[in-house]
């Protein structure tokens, strides 16, 4: 094996291996407010459904957090809205950017770029986080700034499932195994 293939092989081991030490817990409170301003906590909020979270504190990362939006969106809300709803998933989908130190005053500009940017129909699965990311960090073992955090919940908050990075059919085809 190449040295550079040996490298990337343990970098995937390790991530995988912080990934797993978070599945069977309960996710940490998060308080956030969608585009709209609705505040929202998780996983109060959000006990009774399964729910996937997709969360991102770096600008870098969101680059691969909106990756998710169509492909998720398509999957889990489309679907369950649409002609065939009875075949869908009952799932909660959000989005957390979150904005932490001194980057939480750009919040606003963050909904704001949102609401003009993005779908309207994902408005309210965008999730606003103000506040300390240490707490988030240690209890999702948040390894890489520059990439994104994937959890599902099932229906009391426990995490199932934990991923990273960008979108991968893979990825969701085990979402979706999970939920079925």
């Amino acid at each position: 094996m190449q040295k550079s293939s040996l490298i990337f092989a343990l970098l995937f081991l390790l991530t995988s291996l912080a990934q797993a030490q978070v599945v069977g817990k309960m996710f940490p409170q998060l308080e956030g407010e969608t585009v709209e301003d609705e505040v929202l906590n998780i996983p109060v909020d959000t006990k009774g459904k399964y729910t996937l979270i997709g969360m991102a504190y770096s600008k870098k990362s969101e680059g691969d957090l909106n990756t998710w939006f169509r492909p998720a969106y398509s999957t889990f809300i489309n679907k369950a809205e649409g002609l065939f709803s009875s075949f869908g998933y009952d799932v909660n989908l959000y989005f957390i950017p979150m904005y932490t130190g001194i980057k939480a005053a750009a919040s606003g500009a963050g909904k704001k770029q949102v609401r003009e940017k993005v779908d309207s129909r994902l408005h309210p699965h965008v999730l606003f986080y103000k506040g300390k990311l240490k707490p988030y960090k240690d209890a999702l073992d948040f390894e890489k700034k520059n990439v994104p955090y994937f959890f599902v919940l099932d229906k009391n908050g426990k995490i199932i499932y934990a991923t990273s990075g960008k979108y991968t059919d893979k990825k969701m085809a085990d979402i979706e195994n999970l939920l079925e």
